[in-house]
């Protein structure tokens, strides 16, 4: 429990900002975001304010496909086996299930809309990951998914006579009055603070990788839904599980390029420094096993063997197959003189997914009124302590048509019975500054490698509390302070939602799919078979968790 920090990051009053009004306002321009807009009714006003141009997200940059049963001698019970062991009894069974049988109806629309999945012969080809026990992954561009995905849903979502899309803008706050969300407070591109006033706010932020020193995430990945929903009052739950890929290039000063799962399922192999295959020793699924077993296995032998990476091998395949399914790795690997087809790839894991976020039910709706999310920004039971591979954008999919759905419904309903918006009296009064100069970039680096060490693969009451400590110091001193550009207030929702991962990772002692305490390296069930929560009680001036 510590002190409440301010409320919003910025000073604002209504009289002195501009004010825009929309139905429905969609935070994030994502796959969950821009199925959302796609699921409003054309009746309602949209706006889709997204951080950076629109092909900035986590969703854009996927390698993997979307898992699927499309496949007629698979079977939904299968699938949902998978997700179950996958990521354990933290699963919601029933929200496992809706997702995985929703699934082929959400990729045939995705066709519908244009998308050019990879095909054989008039066939969608089926790929596996790992901990899939079929083939059932489409992928597009080879392995490029995401970017193919993102180009026909951008296009689509631009056709929307409805839907007004701002990029290059930052969202700093949800406006809340009552207990009830109201709209958020928007810096566009120019830097302009506007009030946006809506009938119901769907939030699709993403994820938060950039919280970590090695990460696959792009830049935007800031934590920032994560921040502003808690700052707002929402509940946030299982935010100790981030998920890190096991195979992220690792070029020392190259960026952290991932290495898609599914060159493993294709039959890449992980080598250690001296040749030697070793996931044997580890788990009897070799490389297709979770990703949390994977990435295990990997840090434990680059500490056997002392040395910072570990190798996928694919030299052993077709060199023509390799270069036309995996083309951007082929690409991307080839700018530092590594041809993938003679060379091994130096791989390490990096933080990846974020499974923990705004708890949110089966329809997208969150614990604030009038407030809903989906996407990676979401807790909603799917991933349970470990995400199945392939399963992200599924999830995107499933939740942001749901989400739009149950906001247009619920914003139809307010506009029967209100045809003007009401201005709410808020605002936040500017705070002393301070004459102190920071080094924004030189904390952000601090945290970020801090982050690593002490709550990245594997976790320890020692590390752990040393973060702590290092944490609240900068927390003092950089909460307060009202920042006027992005470096600022980036590093704020980052430093925000560190504490709470750090807190989560402190209190669950055990280990449990993602979450690797070595101080407690066994699961218990009798203790922690539960969800941790935090949330943000303004009412008492105090932050609380919980277990549910």
């Amino acid at each position: 429990m510590s002190i409440l920090t301010p409320r919003y990051l910025v000073p604002f009053h209504p009289r002195f900002l501009p004010h825009y009004f929309a139905d429905v306002l969609i935070i994030g321009g994502g796959l969950a975001g821009l199925r959302a807009a796609n699921a409003l009714d054309p009746r309602l006003s949209a706006l889709v304010v997204t951080k950076d141009a629109i092909q900035q997200s986590n969703s854009n940059f996927a390698q993997g496909g979307i898992a699927g049963v499309l496949d007629p001698d698979d079977k939904f019970e299968e699938h949902i086996a998978d997700t179950l062991v996958a990521g354990g009894t933290l699963c919601d069974e029933g929200v496992v299930d809706m997702v995985i049988r929703e699934a082929p109806r959400r990729i045939n629309e995705l066709i519908e809309w244009g998308t050019q999945f990879d095909e054989k012969e008039g066939q969608i080809t089926l790929g596996r990951e790992g901990g899939h026990s079929r083939h059932r992954i489409v992928h597009a561009l080879g392995d490029m998914t995401g970017k193919e995905v993102m180009r026909a849903v951008i296009a689509r979502t631009q056709m929307l006579a409805n839907v007004r899309i701002w990029e290059r803008s930052f969202t700093l706050d949800l406006l809340t009055h009552e207990g009830i969300c109201r709209g958020a407070i928007v810096a566009n591109q120019h830097g302009e603070k506007i009030l946006v006033w809506a009938r119901q706010t769907i939030l699709t932020t993403g994820g938060a990788g950039q919280i970590y020193r090695e990460s696959t995430n792009p830049p935007v990945a800031t934590a920032d839904g994560h921040a502003m929903a808690y700052r707002a009052g929402a509940e946030l739950r299982d935010m100790e599980f981030m998920q890190f890929h096991p195979t992220v290039l690792y070029i020392a000063g190259g960026s952290r390029s991932l290495i898609t799962e599914a060159i493993r399922g294709e039959g890449g192999r992980l080598v250690d420094k001296d040749g030697v295959r070793f996931m044997s020793a580890y788990d009897p699924r070799l490389e297709l096993a979770p990703r949390d077993v994977v990435s295990q296995a990997i840090v434990s032998q680059m500490e056997k063997t002392r040395h910072p990476c570990v190798y996928l091998d694919v030299t052993h395949l077709d060199p023509v197959f390799v270069k036309q399914r995996f083309p951007g790795i082929a690409a991307a690997c080839l700018q530092f003189g590594i041809d993938i087809t003679k060379d091994r790839i130096p791989v390490r894991p990096g933080a990846h997914y974020m499974i923990g976020g705004v708890k949110v039910d089966l329809v997208g709706r969150s614990s604030i009124p009038r407030l809903w999310a989906a996407g990676e920004v979401t807790s909603s039971g799917l991933h349970g302590a470990n995400r199945l591979a392939s399963n992200s954008l599924l999830e995107g999919l499933v939740y942001g048509a749901h989400a739009g759905e149950g906001a247009s419904q619920s914003a139809l309903e307010l506009l029967a019975s209100e045809n003007q918006h009401s201005i709410p009296s808020l605002e936040n009064a500017a705070a002393v500054p301070s004459a102190e100069p920071l080094d924004l970039a030189d904390i952000r680096n601090s945290l970020k490698a801090l982050m690593w060490r002490a709550a990245g693969v594997r976790r320890s009451r020692g590390l752990l509390d040393e973060a702590l400590a290092a944490v609240d110091q900068w927390r003092r001193y950089v909460l307060v302070r009202q920042f006027e550009d992005a470096a600022g207030w980036e590093l704020q929702n980052m430093l925000a939602v560190s504490r709470i991962m750090i807190e989560a990772a402190l209190a669950r002692e055990e280990s449990r799919g993602v979450h690797l305490r070595t101080d407690f390296p066994k699961m218990d069930d009798v203790k922690w078979n539960r969800h941790l929560w935090f949330l943000r009680d303004d009412a008492q001036g105090i932050e609380r968790r919980g277990i549910a």
